[in-house]
């Protein structure tokens, strides 16, 4: 499934046009991404939780080289699925 699809499902429940659709859909979208920047968790009850975790710097290797290269510490979006999903996918 991907975004499209994600549009036409809003599309049939909701019963209105795509395009409102596809912007109900953005809406949801860009508030968890703006969320997640400013640091904030977004819980969805049922659903799960999506944060942004600091990742430690590191040591890697450049796999074609064999050179070591620092890994600068960033922030990366995760995702925790709540009991109610894992229990919905078994």
């Amino acid at each position: 499934m991907n975004k499209a699809d994600i549009i036409s499902q809003v599309h049939e429940v909701l019963n209105t046009t795509k395009a409102d659709a596809e912007r109900a859909v953005d809406a949801v979208f860009a508030s968890i991404e703006s969320a997640m920047k400013d640091g904030t968790q977004v819980s969805v009850a049922g659903f799960g939780i999506f944060e942004a975790k600091m990742r430690a710097a590191r040591e890697a290797r450049n796999p074609r080289t064999g050179e070591t290269v620092q890994v600068p510490a960033m922030r990366v979006p995760k995702f925790r699925a709540a009991k109610a999903l894992k229990d919905a996918v078994k």
